[in-house]
């Protein structure tokens, strides 16, 4: 059946379509962008440039430092990140320092730094200039050997020798600090003087490893050095 006409009267301006409705979503959306375009400041250039990797950049740092080694000064440059180890052994060849573990572990690396016993892999170079250092090769005063390292060999107190020289000067360090009146773990009474028994002994050079089991040896030479009976 035929649509009536519309009646002329009436406002065309209400009649809504599917394309009208399109026509204006998007004319929304076109002014909104604009708006947001002449609000939006212009990015700086100096903040959207990339940012150099600084740390992979910077060339590595040197230091002039002077080691009191054994009673003798020795100037040298180092990388500030060379250890005291790899300083003495590769910079000034004094290998009696051993590396073993390089982590501070086996205790192989030992050496005396103002007469206090230290790791020379976890120390920097740089932390000991004019520091008085001594090595294994500072021990013995020329032909004569020092009483540690007297008593370690007359106890056998080694097999493959390569912890010894840590062992001898970590000994050397510890009979200071019982000397001193330092305790350790195994002390009992902290006002009495300290006794060098076999588990005081044994908690005192635990940080120094040795893979062949020499320990009873070692402990035997550490009392005969202390002048501890047994």
């Amino acid at each position: 059946m035929p649509q009536p006409p519309q009646s002329p009267d009436r406002d065309d301006a209400l009649h809504v379509t599917r394309r009208t409705v399109f026509q204006a979503g998007a004319a929304i959306a076109a002014a909104q962008a604009g708006r947001g375009a002449i609000a939006q400041p212009a990015p700086n250039p100096a903040a959207t440039a990339p940012v150099p990797n600084a740390a992979m950049e910077m060339p590595p740092q040197r230091m002039p430092i002077e080691l009191q080694i054994n009673g003798k000064g020795y100037k040298l440059t180092v990388d500030t990140r060379t250890t005291l180890l790899d300083a003495l052994r590769e910079n000034l060849h004094l290998t009696g320092s051993k590396k073993g573990c390089d982590h501070g572990q086996c205790g192989a690396c030992t050496v005396l730094v103002e007469g206090r016993r230290t790791n020379a892999c976890l120390s920097l170079a740089v932390m000991h200039d004019g520091q008085q250092i001594t090595t294994i090769e500072g021990l013995a005063k020329g032909e004569d050997l020092h009483p540690v390292q007297q008593a370690f060999i007359a106890h056998d107190g080694f097999q493959c020798g390569y912890c010894t020289p840590g062992q001898i000067c970590s000994t050397v360090g510890m009979l200071n600090e019982v000397k001193l009146g330092m305790p350790s773990h195994a002390t009992r009474d902290l006002g009495a003087p300290v006794a060098l028994t076999d588990d005081e002994i044994r908690e005192r050079m635990s940080g120094n490893l040795c893979r062949c089991s020499a320990y009873p040896n070692i402990v035997a030479a550490i009392k005969d050095a202390a002048g501890v009976r047994s």
